[in-house]
């Protein structure tokens, strides 16, 4: 299929007839959107730009609502391909917070536990990278959309975090067999406090006073307080829905590139390299920068559609 992958400063016709093969568009999807929000809006924006309401949108692997980065969303014909998109190789840069866990294995829940730091350092970290290369078992965080006998396990994992009950696998999920390419250490440090992204404010940073930033990667995204969502630009926005909790200072860090195979989950390798260590680790920012032969470099923001998709 030759289907039309949309790039910046695209002028598009407004008849999805002259893309038969239908069209593929790499988004940066924004901090705190889910997948589904951004399906919403850009099947929003494409309906409108085609003036076709049976119009088909859907995306190739979703992203948790508080990564960043390439998510793959196909429009008409190109739906077809959103299989064999998500089956190719990933590629993250994920932070992760050594010392302390959340039920979540990221910042969706808060800390509900912290742990030894002695045998956590940057050259024990560099040596036990190379053993997690390479096929492998892998359990899925129970707050997850895997499915146990047709129910989604995050569902039965919210209902025990609401009853204050542990929310660990407790043996309902199955090991899933899972590649990891290649593994590197971009960077460590011991203060806790990454750097935001350039041009964050601190009040940008929701749930945080004035004058704190919570510590994100500095290669991460936010969205600002206010982009809307919903096509209608109703007032509903990501932030408003989706909870961020804090990162306690002065735990060691890590960014690390990741490469892996489809069904890899980034949250339970920051889980499973905080156990390798002697302590507990979650992921606090991550970023999809690789998916299959499309990357974060060719990837478009809600601006840059709203200025294809004329409406």
């Amino acid at each position: 299929m030759s289907y039309l992958t949309l790039q910046k400063g695209m002028a598009l016709s407004h008849s999805i007839e002259d893309y038969p093969d239908g069209i593929v568009v790499v988004v940066d999807k924004p901090y705190r959107w889910t997948s589904a929000d951004v399906i919403r809006k850009v099947k929003w924006m494409a309906i409108k730009h085609f003036r076709k309401k049976n119009l088909k949108v859907g995306h190739a692997g979703t992203l948790d609502p508080l990564a960043t980065g390439v998510l793959l969303v196909c429009i008409g014909k190109a739906t077809k391909l959103a299989e064999s998109f998500q089956k190719e190789r990933k590629q993250y840069i994920a932070g992760v917070t050594f010392g302390a866990t959340t039920p979540s294995y990221d910042r969706e829940k808060d800390v509900d536990a912290f742990y030894p730091l002695e045998g956590v350092s940057e050259e024990a970290l560099r040596a036990v990278l190379p053993s997690f290369i390479g096929e492998q078992d892998q359990v899925a965080p129970l707050f997850s959309a895997k499915s146990v006998d047709g129910v989604r396990v995050y569902e039965i994992a919210r209902k025990r975090y609401k009853a204050g009950l542990p929310v660990d696998d407790l043996g309902v999920l199955q090991a899933s067999r899972i590649t990891i390419y290649d593994l590197q250490l971009l960077d460590y440090n011991l203060t806790g406090k990454v750097v935001p992204p350039s041009g964050v404010r601190p009040s940008d940073s929701p749930h945080h006073p004035s004058g704190t930033v919570p510590p994100l990667s500095n290669r991460g995204c936010y969205v600002p307080q206010g982009e809307h969502l919903s096509g209608d630009d109703s007032k509903s926005t990501a932030s408003s829905r989706i909870n961020v909790a804090e990162v306690p200072e002065g735990l060691p860090q890590a960014e690390i590139l990741v490469d892996c195979s489809k069904g890899t989950y980034i949250r339970a390798l920051a889980r499973d390299l905080g156990e390798a260590l002697g302590s507990g680790a979650f992921l606090h920012s991550l970023r999809r920068t690789k998916n299959g032969g499309f990357t974060v470099d060719e990837a478009l923001d809600i601006e840059n559609l709203k200025s294809i998709f004329t409406i």
